[in-house]
């Protein structure tokens, strides 16, 4: 007898060439709905596009299809009638960018459009960062719930917030084990809020005074929970290589993927080290340490004036000159916010000393003078922030050429450094298509399926059936970041359109209102 059921099309699905099997399960495990069946629901179907899936393979034409939030069909797929049809224009299609170091988070209740993420490509971010984070995490995510910002939002636990709850004011000393004690049942809530991990911030007070023993027992409580660790680590300059080894230590001895936020080498008598680097850490890999790193495509950072003394002995007249010898000269010191003299803002400690008739050491340390008196009058509010050019650009290419290092931003939504709304464009123009650093398809591997991988977010970083529909469209040929550090707001070009969760939040150069984000807990699908 004939069968005389209906027979479904087959659907081509684009290659994955990679040896991450997550990203293939996700296209075989999940069935591909009918883009013809008359029956199908109603989504979205991006045309004529070259799609770079996120594992690395070449590009490939085609198209991809979503339902609701979550992508059905990839490659040679036709729209199902009463879809949306976008035509892409033979432009690249992308999974969204996720930013695994972030400050994004911050300001995202008053603006929850998130303008200088989304309009970068990015579709989430990892708050948390630096060992610092809103206590108590659930309190956050049901706010953050409410509120439905334009982006996807995961957190890690801080230890600095975790150390100031614990310690408050008397934070100048190593804790004591009852006050580590502590901290790690508040870790272990936060982890169980649905926290990534553990982040740190051993350059910044008050984690700068903890000691290797209260990190790596906070680290194993991450372990614990399968949680993951990253770190600004506790010198990016002159014990540069003593930091390397405690962050490894920590993976060792705790067991648990280790990341290095925003790698950098943030010292002069630094530059031209990053192989040595790499071959540390790919030595550690080697020995069975899950060591990776993520990485921002700037010389200079943004910080505060007070970072750059690590013994915090502001009226060190030999530090302060050895500060502006080795890790950043007078004039590669620009004030981002000043607030108690507020004409310095946009100018570089070498003008203010022109300003002020005396020499740059003398400058500096009059600044965090004057800077932390107005801190003390003001109820401890932080008063100043610097941008500092403290890296050599040979070194950032270096760096993020190596496979295990992801694109982050470091970036704010109303920050001085340009990074809050160029970092991922800047990445595409600049290091892809100008200097071809690493490939297109490589790029987006790092600001995508890699980026998931360090962090432990799953269904997002590829495109592929059933992954959530967190898309980029935009044109190789003309995106470029436009922020600087005299104007760290411009908005990028050649971004043409973002979905996050298959709503869109950024197109024909605008926000769009979606509130499509949700938060990431840990190990959730």
């Amino acid at each position: 007898m004939n069968d005389t059921r209906p027979r479904l099309p087959r659907l081509r699905l684009s290659r994955l060439r990679s040896p991450r099997p997550l990203a293939v399960l996700a296209v075989l495990s999940v069935p591909v709905l009918c883009a013809a069946c008359t029956t199908a629901p109603a989504g979205t179907t991006i045309t004529n596009v070259r799609i770079i899936d996120g594992t690395g393979a070449p590009a490939v034409a085609g198209a991809v299809r979503f339902v609701g939030d979550s992508i059905v069909a990839v490659g040679d797929v036709q729209p199902a009638r009463g879809d949306s049809v976008v035509d892409g224009g033979g432009r690249v299609l992308a999974p969204g960018f996720i930013d695994t170091h972030s400050h994004h988070g911050g300001g995202l209740l008053e603006t929850p459009d998130a303008l200088g993420a989304v309009s970068q490509g990015i579709t989430t971010i990892v708050a948390g960062a630096d060992g610092s984070h809103p206590y108590p995490l659930a309190k956050r995510i049901d706010t953050l719930t409410k509120v439905a910002p334009s982006i996807n939002v995961a957190y890690y636990a801080g230890h600095g917030t975790l150390r100031e709850v614990v310690m408050g004011k008397d934070f100048k000393r190593t804790a004591t084990p009852a006050e580590v004690d502590s901290m790690a049942v508040l870790l272990k809530q936060e982890l169980d809020a649905g926290a990534l991990g553990l982040s740190t911030g051993l350059e910044y007070d008050p984690g700068i005074y903890s000691d290797r023993a209260e990190v790596l027992a906070l680290a194993k409580v991450a372990a614990k929970a399968g949680g993951r660790y990253a770190s600004h680590i506790r010198s990016e300059d002159r014990w540069f290589w003593d930091a390397i080894d405690e962050i490894i230590a920590v993976g060792r001895e705790a067991k648990l993927p280790v990341q290095v936020s925003h790698i950098k080498l943030g010292m002069i008598p630094l530059w031209g080290k990053a192989d040595s680097l790499l071959a540390l850490l790919n030595n550690a890999r080697a020995s069975g340490v899950d060591i990776t790193a993520d990485i921002y495509p700037y010389p200079y950072w943004h910080s505060t004036l007070t970072v750059l003394f690590p013994k915090r002995d502001f009226e060190n007249r030999a530090e302060a000159e050895r500060i502006l010898r080795e890790i950043a000269k007078p004039e590669g010191l620009l004030i981002g916010r000043f607030e108690a003299n507020q004409t310095y803002k946009g100018k570089t400690v070498a003008e203010i000393a022109v300003m002020r008739k005396e020499d740059p050491a003398s400058t500096l340390m009059g600044l965090i003078r004057e800077a932390l008196a107005w801190e003390a009058a003001n109820s401890g509010k932080s008063g100043e922030s610097v941008v500092a050019t403290s890296m050599s650009e040979g070194d950032v290419a270096r760096l993020m050429t190596w496979e295990h290092a992801n694109i982050c931003s470091d970036g704010n939504l109303d920050g001085a450094h340009p990074r809050g709304f160029g970092a991922f464009t800047r990445v595409l123009g600049k290091y892809v298509r100008e200097d071809k650093v690493v490939p297109l398809e490589e790029a987006i591997r790092k600001m995508t399926s890699l980026s998931a991988a360090h962090v432990g977010i799953k269904r997002r970083g590829t495109i592929a059936a059933g992954q959530y529909a967190d898309l980029v469209l935009f044109d190789p040929a003309t995106v470029i970041d436009r922020a600087t550090p005299a104007e760290p707001h411009l908005v990028s070009t050649g971004i043409s359109r973002v979905w996050v969760n298959g709503r869109t939040v950024w197109a024909g150069g605008k926000t769009v209102a979606s509130r499509a984000g949700r938060v990431i807990r840990r190990g959730e699908r």
